[in-house]
């Protein structure tokens, strides 16, 4: 049974997501601040967080930085729920390198849509688990990424797109397909997702950022060889 913590001020707004995450068939924690949610995050390590942003003692992003830089939770999903709607909201909690966001009010059916497809992806087998292209390196048994044979850090959504698109080197990819696979879902009010995590893909490979290339009006795809 994965577990699943709630970082949510708003006891409704918790209340109401726990008991759809339980009746979904997840086991449930919660925390009510950002204080509480770190602890609880750092010593539960659960397989994924929904996390608000608006939190008394500490904001969600500052949460975020945290659970980020301590190794024992920097391979956890992380969708972010808030009641900021304004892109510039969106934009900046996709490039942190959150693995979705979600503004209030939401539907809870699509949250729980969100996280299956996250979870689903997190336990998907995998397959043969080295896989490499010019100077990357992906180990995909324990979603650890190289970069000209250093140790590299990617978010688990990072991880997945750049493998999906290094597995089909020198074919273009169309959004939705990119969409679908790697997230879960496909539509056109998402495609601001994929370019932002894109680019911050991009930037974590620095110069090897060039082997990703954009394919205008279809998607994405990566070079076979040096660019």
């Amino acid at each position: 049974m994965h577990r699943i913590l709630i970082i949510e001020d708003e006891q409704d707004i918790a209340d109401l997501i726990g008991f759809n995450l339980q009746r979904a068939g997840y086991e449930v924690l919660k925390a009510h601040d950002g204080i509480e949610g770190t602890e609880t995050a750092l010593r539960e390590r659960p397989d994924l967080i929904v996390l608000d942003l608006m939190l008394p003692g500490r904001d969600g992003f500052a949460v975020f930085r945290e659970l980020r830089r301590d190794p024992r939770t920097v391979g956890i999903p992380v969708i972010m729920l808030t009641a900021r709607a304004q892109t510039e909201d969106r934009i900046q909690g996709l490039e942190a390198g959150a693995d979705d966001y979600l503004t209030k009010p939401f539907s809870p059916k699509e949250l729980m849509l969100r996280v299956s497809a996250i979870l689903k992806r997190a336990d998907s087998p995998p397959g043969n688990v080295d896989f490499s292209h010019g100077p990357f390196r992906f180990d995909k048994n324990s979603q650890k990424f190289y970069l000209d044979n250093q140790p590299a850090e990617l978010t688990s959504t990072e991880f997945k797109l750049l493998l999906f698109l290094c597995e089909r080197a020198g074919k273009q990819q169309d959004r939705n397909d990119l969409l679908r696979t790697v997230w879960g879902y496909s539509d056109a009010a998402h495609s601001r997702t994929l370019d932002t995590h894109m680019k911050r893909l991009r930037q974590k490979l620095g110069s090897h950022g060039a082997w990703i290339e954009t394919v205008r009006g279809i998607g994405y795809r990566t070079a076979k060889s040096a660019p």
